[in-house]
């Protein structure tokens, strides 16, 4: 069989299956936020650090998760999706108070070795996020202010 005869039936095939995943959407409800148990409410961070969590760090640690208007198209949006639940799941600041102190202080050493590290924000998240990049002074002064909570 010709090559280009298997071709186009393959990307119509392909153009279809785009298609039909458009119609099963994500959900972007965001759970209820009690304000209580925020970790910024709890911890008192200085303004320039509550900014810093609240733009790299909140969208997908957070039950305000802000979906921007390209999670509308799949599979992208699954991706991100599964993205946000995972944050969520290791880590949750909208959940903070909840936390015994055991885990509280396992959080805040993650914390400090992931901004250290350069893991977060992941650089994905950037991209798409320019108000998520963070410079050396940032990150270091995101450390500092962990350490102070050890």
């Amino acid at each position: 069989m010709e090559k280009r005869k298997i071709i186009k039936p393959a990307l119509i095939i392909a153009a279809i299956a785009l298609l039909i995943i458009q119609f099963f959407q994500i959900d972007k409800t965001n759970p209820k936020v009690d304000i209580a148990q925020d970790f910024i409410q709890h911890t008192n961070p200085p303004t320039e650090i509550a900014n810093l969590l609240k733009t790299a760090c909140y969208d997908c640690h957070s039950h305000t998760t802000n979906y921007p208007w390209y999670t509308n198209v799949q599979p992208l949006a699954w991706w991100i999706k599964g993205h946000v639940d995972n944050g969520n799941k290791h880590l949750n600041f909208s959940t903070w108070t909840s936390y015994e102190p055991k885990k509280k202080a396992h959080k805040i050493e993650e914390m400090i070795e992931v901004v250290e590290g350069k893991e977060m924000p992941m650089l994905s998240y950037m991209i798409g996020h320019n108000e998520a990049w963070i410079d050396a002074a940032q990150r270091q002064a995101l450390v500092t202010w962990f350490k102070t909570l050890e």
